[in-house]
């Protein structure tokens, strides 16, 4: 079966097919998808936010993205580690978010993980760029059949966040969350995305 390629964009950019034409959308492949982040705290709202899309599409997690971080106190891991089970329930009665009682308590696990990997450890942005010393892998793929769902690496930062007692944090969600924060560039080569994102990864 032969892909029916997107409609062109009026800006007559070529892009990855996937955000089509929602503004939205475009405007996160266009400014987000794919550059490199270091920031800790960001990774970790990058890494919850994934967690929260397992089972759904990222569209419906980036619509809420704003009532997320609303109602997570904007992702700061020191407040959402001491999250009460009144909390919880406030957060399970809010329309505005994913109301999945497992992932918003894999939320709060996770600040504490995050919280021992800052105290303990080497910091989370360390951690996991270390994984590629420090430099966002550049892929050159042509079209989104080439595209993998998960890789051997995404396999080893997996295990390695399991083990420090993240949660949702399985190979496919993990390399998404690669995907977005510009661990590796999966930027399709004939995007417009793809040199200007491997230009800010060499820098």
């Amino acid at each position: 079966m032969i892909a029916v390629p997107p409609p062109p964009h009026p800006d007559d950019l070529l892009r990855c097919p996937w955000p089509r034409q929602d503004p939205l959308y475009v405007a996160y492949h266009d400014q987000e998808w794919g550059v490199p982040e270091f920031d800790d705290r960001a990774l970790y709202e990058k890494l919850v936010l994934d967690g929260f899309q397992a089972g759904l599409s990222w569209i419906t997690i980036l619509r809420k993205r704003e009532n997320f971080r609303r109602a997570f106190d904007d992702f700061d891991p020191e407040k959402i580690a001491r999250y009460k089970p009144a909390k919880v329930a406030r957060l399970m009665a809010d329309a505005g978010i994913v109301r999945n009682r497992a992932k918003i308590a894999g939320a709060v696990l996770s600040a504490r993980a995050y919280l021992d990997v800052m105290d303990k450890g080497p910091g989370f942005s360390t951690l996991l760029w270390g994984f590629l010393d420090g430099r966002p892998k550049q892929n050159r793929f042509r079209s989104v059949s080439q595209v993998p769902a998960e890789t051997e690496l995404s396999k080893q930062i997996s295990k390695e966040l399991v083990g420090r007692g993240f949660k949702f944090v399985g190979p496919t969600i993990v390399y998404a969350f690669m995907q977005a924060t510009g661990m590796v560039n999966d930027h399709l080569l004939a995007c417009y995305r793809h040199a200007q994102c491997a230009r800010l990864g060499d820098g």
